[in-house]
């Protein structure tokens, strides 16, 4: 049975209720009996008898179920309430509702909450229809409102109950798509009311007003305009288009610094925002251009976030960045552009140009960027001739450069000095020269994970010169061989899924800071690992040695290991003195190896007093595993 609109039902708990109240009116009569009671709140006028005074108040009244803290404070947040609680103090400040079921604003209600400052509907039902225009005619203080979330969730239609109130008007049932449902039922449900038109008027006194996350296709010159403490909109995850947002939506609201318009049907950048932006979410519409003169005014602007559109260069002007004196971060990423726009500011320091189309980087493009720091060209198309030698040499501060999906069949020559980051992966590099790195002495990380490096192409003294690299990784190249001249300071070292066969230990001499070792998904074998190749690693702390050919856990690890993987190798049985040079391990991985019940010798894991993992897991049967007596008892030993 579906109920009429808006309708309030008796809740359960109701009976214990008006049993309390008949309680309390009891106590209450006999107070006033008795000499010097104080009188009863709203009692002390003309009509009734005036019993004398206290000089202790009552204390502040609270809805039931709600909690009420302070006196100004009223939280019923998550209590599946569907009417507007109805004995709210006229004291309230803070008001918190979200988390509920309600469907409307009763304007009586509202309009008594004259010093109200935060009103939060986050996450209820309430529709455009549930919140009338003279809603907030009486709250001349609010500052913050919440009503993000009010989307219709579609729920199941209830059993006939007592306990619901689902508005008889709005009934209109429809079948929802039965595949996946068990036994193939398809349940009927109830089809709410949107929130799909923002208020005509909201608060002058409003700072932050959120309306996040419904379907909002319009807003009103009074929504958001003529507030001049505004400080904070979020329409993100609505419906609105150029068509549902005045020109005039944020007149005289001059202090807005935050405007999220994320994840709308925009085509075009709007115009007359507010000239106080400092932070512009425009990511997930369909913008296809930014009018002349559209960011003329937003001098302040520091963050504009653009990515996943539809812009090409056509879409942009020469000048449509060139006034946005501050201009930090700019996300461009996602679009159609074919080439670096024009006109970038020189404060800028994160330019996010991935996923585009761009061809060739145009010096002249980014010659006023020149506090660049953050350059993000991943998954273009600027094949072998897109960078040219020397091209970024003008960005003289940038720190990060990623070129990774771009089809590069060479290092970029001459990068700029200062370089600390260089992420290349996903390209066609098959050779690495002499000099190609020696432009960027200060690389601290050099990523070149699968391109086509074979070690016959790898230049001999290719890394000499990178003396503050820290992290080197050569994954999914063609590797048959350790490079030659790492530097000295590395910590992090990833050569897995190459084509290794053999370790020796002239390559990793002097590697004695090193704290990270991948060698996973090679061809290694422990007769192929020549004496004494980890005996300069003194730092090593994780070394990987997972999915290659070992038959057996190789002798004298580094004294520091503290993980070691060898797990999907031809492990059939562990010594009693296999890991007598690792007495700090804490983790080992043995599982998919061929040990069977008594494969580890009893012995193998004395002294690990720090060990609290040993997995087994995926062998051919349950391995047993004997932790010592000395070892915490976290440890966990695992079999299939």
């Amino acid at each position: 049975m579906l109920l009429s609109p808006w309708r309030p039902c008796a809740q359960p708990g109701d009976t214990l209720t008006q049993s309390l109240h008949s309680q309390q009116l009891s106590l209450l009569l006999l107070l006033l009996l008795l000499p010097g009671s104080p009188a009863a709140p709203g009692m002390e006028d003309a009509a009734f008898p005036h019993m004398g005074e206290s000089s202790q108040p009552l204390p502040w009244a609270c809805p039931l179920r709600c909690s009420c803290p302070r006196a100004d404070m009223v939280d019923c947040d998550g209590l599946d309430l569907r009417v507007f609680p109805n004995n709210i103090t006229r004291a309230a400040q803070h008001l918190s509702l979200q988390n509920n079921q309600l469907q409307e604003l009763p304007y009586n209600e509202l309009s008594r909450l004259s010093d109200l400052r935060t009103l939060n509907l986050h996450n209820n039902l309430i529709s455009s229809e549930g919140l009338p225009d003279e809603a907030f005619e009486s709250l001349t203080r609010l500052q913050h409102i919440y009503v993000a979330h009010n989307k219709v969730r579609y729920p199941p239609k209830p059993h006939p109950t007592p306990d619901l109130a689902w508005p008889a008007s709005h009934s209109t049932e429809y079948r929802g798509d039965s595949t996946g449902l068990e036994g193939g039922h398809q349940d009927q449900y109830v089809v709410l009311p949107q929130l799909s038109v923002a208020p005509q008027f909201l608060p002058r006194s409003l700072r932050v007003a959120d309306l996040a996350a419904n379907q909002v296709t319009e807003i009103f010159p009074l929504t958001f305009g003529e507030k001049p403490a505004l400080r904070s909109v979020y329409l993100h995850n609505n419906q609105l288009s150029n068509a549902g947002l005045p020109p005039d939506a944020f007149h005289g609201s001059e202090a807005i610094t935050t405007l999220s318009l994320s994840n709308n049907q925009l085509s075009y950048l709007p115009p007359s925002l507010p000239p106080s932006l400092e932070r512009l979410h425009l990511q997930n519409n369909l913008i296809t251009k930014v009018p002349r003169g559209a960011l003329s005014r937003q001098t302040h602007l520091r963050e504009l976030y653009l990515q996943h559109n539809q812009l090409t260069d056509s879409g942009l002007e020469a000048t449509t960045f060139s006034k946005l004196h501050r201009l930090e971060y700019l996300d461009l990423s996602h679009n159609q552009l074919a080439a670096v726009p024009a006109g970038l500011p020189r404060t800028l320091a994160v330019l996010h140009l991935g996923r585009n189309r761009i061809h060739q980087v145009d010096a002249d493009r980014l010659r006023g960027a020149r506090g660049l720091r953050y350059l993000l060209l991943q998954h273009n198309s600027l094949g072998a001739a897109g960078l040219p030698a020397g091209v970024l040499r003008p960005l003289r501060g940038l720190h990060t450069l990623h070129v990774y999906g771009n089809g590069l069949e060479r290092v970029p020559l001459a990068l700029p000095r200062r370089l600390r980051s260089l992420v290349l992966p996903h390209n066609r590099v098959a050779v690495l020269g002499a000099r190609d790195l020696t432009s960027t002495p200060g690389l601290a990380e050099l990523n070149l994970a699968y391109n086509h490096l074979a070690s016959a192409r790898v230049h001999r003294r290719a890394f000499r010169s990178l003396r503050a690299l820290r992290s080197l990784d050569l994954t999914g190249n063609q590797l048959t061989r350790l490079p030659s001249g790492l530097p000295n300071g590395l910590h992090t070292l990833r050569l897995q899924r190459n084509q290794l066969r053999a370790l020796e230990p002239e390559p990793l001499a002097g590697l004695d800071q090193l704290r990270e070792l991948s060698l996973a998904h090679n061809r290694l074998r422990v007769g192929d690992i020549g004496p004494g190749t980890w005996h300069e690693l003194q730092a090593l702390q994780v070394l990987d040695l997972s999915h290659n050919e070992l038959s057996f856990v190789p002798p004298d690890l580094p004294e520091a290991l503290e993980e070691l993987h060898l797990q999907s190798n031809r492990i059939g049985h562990v010594g009693p003195e296999a890991f007598l040079s690792t007495p700090g391990l804490r983790a080992l991985f043995l599982r998919a190896n061929r040990l069977h019940m008594t494969s580890i010798a009893p012995e193998a894991f004395l002294g690990l007093v720090h060990l609290q993992v040993v997995d087994t897991t995926g062998n051919p049967e349950q391995v047993l595993v004997q932790l010592p007596p000395t070892a915490p008892r976290r440890p966990r030993a695992w079999g299939p």
